[in-house]
């Protein structure tokens, strides 16, 4: 039985990890803490044999713990993961990783120090959707993949939970590290990188469209430079609508998701697969947590590896974006 502890519990950690926790005979949760106090009451009606600590130094101190499971704004995250490894402790830490590239280099070099696992919640990967794509992939349905495009449209950014009159720390750069980039971008990297492979170079456009209020992207346009071919990512919080779309080409055929249905087309032949719920429904995924959980807890107990490398690339990729952006899109090879 693994004993873990949340520090932060907003929206993904009460809508999302907990419910994963709950569903689990190997792993107890067994305290939480958050900067937040009124999500006390929230936590102690979710977990009842709970402990509530009012500061991370309390829960640290306080319990036996295995592992921590860190639902805090980005911008806390380096700090919250060394002081969990200076303890002993395994580390599940919310997308993305850290907002500085030095912080994820950092991370991957403390956690390989400590012998403590460090694994980033990359839920998109077990989407329905996602996880039908990668079986075609893997299968060779449409032989090496040649392009992808991806295309992720929101009305607006996720709301986060904040304290009374707090603002969404989605839209403030010191906590979110970056607009849309950040907040999607981690997803989409994450899954072409795992369909095409490790992309070698980024061009990127960053643009505020439409909320001019906040200081970061609403918009990003990514051209990535794959092993084998081209692939775009485009991202935007000013969309009409809330959807998402993937086409992905290989030399053996194609891939196309829309909604809920995955598409495979080839020269002979063309079929469809129902993979409900559409990437766009809904923001905290429970059913794609478990397995995240199952990734964790294989890590943890020996039976898996970490996704610290798969994070510290995106971490890179992320950080390209950005520069390239700054100079005026121009285009940006991973070794830079």
């Amino acid at each position: 039985m693994l004993r873990g502890a949340f520090i932060g519990f907003g929206n993904v950690a009460a809508n999302g990890h907990m419910p994963g926790w709950l569903s689990r005979n190997d792993v107890r949760i067994v305290a939480a803490t958050d900067g937040v106090p009124a999500r006390r009451q929230a936590f102690l009606e979710a977990c009842r044999d709970g402990r509530w600590y009012d500061s991370v130094d309390d829960l640290l101190s306080g319990e036996t713990l295995d592992f921590v499971d860190v639902c805090t704004p980005p911008g806390s995250h380096a700090a919250l993961i060394k002081r969990a490894l200076d303890a002993g402790l395994h580390v599940l830490c919310e997308k993305p990783l850290v907002t500085q590239m030095a912080d994820a280099e950092a991370v991957a070099a403390a956690s390989a120090r400590a012998g403590r696992v460090v694994h980033v919640v990359h839920n998109w990967l077990h989407a329905p959707v996602c996880l039908k794509i990668s079986a075609l992939i893997a299968e060779g349905a449409i032989g090496a993949v040649r392009s992808v495009s991806w295309r992720t449209l929101r009305t607006q950014p996720a709301v986060a939970a904040t304290s009374e009159g707090g603002q969404n720390w989605r839209v403030d750069p010191a906590m979110a590290g970056g607009g849309i980039l950040f907040d999607h971008g981690w997803h989409a990297l994450c899954c072409v990188a795992r369909w095409a492979g490790a992309p070698r170079g980024v061009a990127a456009l960053l643009e505020t469209r439409r909320f001019h209020e906040w200081p970061l992207e609403d918009t990003a346009t990514l051209d990535l430079d794959l092993p084998f071919g081209k692939g775009r990512i485009f991202l935007t919080w000013t969309a009409s609508e809330r959807s998402n779309h993937i086409g992905i080409e290989g030399e053996l055929g194609q891939i196309n998701a829309v909604g809920d249905k995955v598409t495979l087309k080839s020269k002979s032949s063309e079929r469809s697969f129902a993979c409900p719920p559409s990437l766009s429904e809904g923001s905290h995924h429970p059913d794609w947590f478990v397995g995240v959980a199952d990734d964790f807890v294989a890590a943890v107990t020996g039976r898996g590896s970490s996704n610290i490398d798969e994070a510290v690339l995106c971490a890179r990729l992320v950080d390209l974006a950005q520069r390239s952006g700054a100079a005026g899109g121009a285009r940006l090879s991973l070794g830079e």
